[in-house]
């Protein structure tokens, strides 16, 4: 192998290691509760250069929070096996370099919606870098099981820059959605601490798979599922939604609870409980609705 050929695989590697310090699985779920209630704000089809600017604005804003909480969490991520492949435990990126990185996009994507958006959404998004950097990553995710309730609230606000993004202010079904997101986030969160119980009980996080009992998680994760569906329900009346987005609020919503009550039932009767298989649920049912909520305002019913 030649040393150009040896110093183009090096440079990848680097690159791809930089990319996965933003979280990008992370940043495509938020990119999903963003991009459509823009066309809520709308009415309809927003400008798509203005998309365009939120969603590169959004990205860095939401790798900068990824990368920073890598950065903090990594004497924690080289015990868990979940995260032991991270860049920053493998060595592929320096400390110092990921403060770096972190520092440049938070910059960036404040400067970038600032000049492209408007102040209120570039303050947004500043503000949930510091949430889920500062409230979350350093405050609470070691102190508390209520730490997932408290600082999933940075992943909140993703709507509320999409919404500001388009009309500049905050209204009521930015709200709505941002109640939403909230509620979805423990019952979204809570099965993957219970797959990975061992990994945060073996670093002293207090997930709160690691402080309650299946049944009590399970039971949680009802309580939660069904106040995310109940929440979805509100947008009906109050940003006047019509039949696609009424359906698939009730369909997934019920679909989303179903797997939770399932999940439930396992733990209390003692079966092998498959929290994966909410956690990824959870996943498609919040796509499938903010799918229909980008879709309701393009139709005439």
């Amino acid at each position: 192998m030649s040393d150009q050929t040896v110093g183009k695989s090096s440079i990848g590697r680097t690159v791809s290691a930089y990319v996965t310090l933003t979280k990008p699985r992370v940043l495509e779920l938020l990119l999903v509760s963003t991009v459509p209630v823009m066309f809520l704000a709308q009415g309809g089809l927003p400008n798509l250069w203005l998309v365009l600017a939120t969603v590169i604005g959004g990205s860095m804003s939401a790798g900068s929070a990824g990368a920073f909480n890598m950065y903090l969490d990594r004497d924690i991520d080289a015990h868990m096996h979940r995260t032991e492949n991270r860049p920053l435990v493998t060595g592929e990126v320096s400390p110092r370099g990921a403060l770096i990185f972190s520092w440049t996009l938070a910059i960036a994507s404040t400067v970038w919606l600032w000049f492209t958006t408007n102040w209120l959404t570039a303050v947004l998004s500043a503000s949930a870098i510091f949430f889920y950097v500062v409230i979350y990553t350093m405050i609470l995710k070691r102190r508390t099981e209520q730490n997932i309730i408290w600082g999933g609230i940075a992943g909140c606000f993703p709507v509320l820059i999409g919404w500001s993004a388009v009309t500049g202010s905050l209204d009521w079904p930015a709200f709505i959605l941002f109640l939403l997101v909230f509620l979805w986030t423990p019952p979204h969160y809570w099965p993957l601490s219970m797959k990975y119980k061992d990994d945060y009980e073996d670093v002293d996080v207090p997930m709160l798979g690691v402080t309650r009992n299946a049944s009590q998680v399970g039971l949680q994760v009802i309580l939660y599922a069904w106040a995310t569906v109940a929440c979805s329900l509100l947008l009906v009346p109050i940003a006047n939604m019509g039949l696609v987005y009424t359906i698939s609020a009730l369909v997934f919503g019920g679909w989303f609870i179903y797997e939770s009550h399932r999940l439930y039932n396992q733990a209390v009767r003692g079966t092998e409980a498959r929290p994966m298989r909410v956690f990824h649920a959870s996943i498609t049912y919040l796509t499938l609705l903010f799918v229909a909520v980008a879709v309701d305002p393009l139709l005439p019913f």
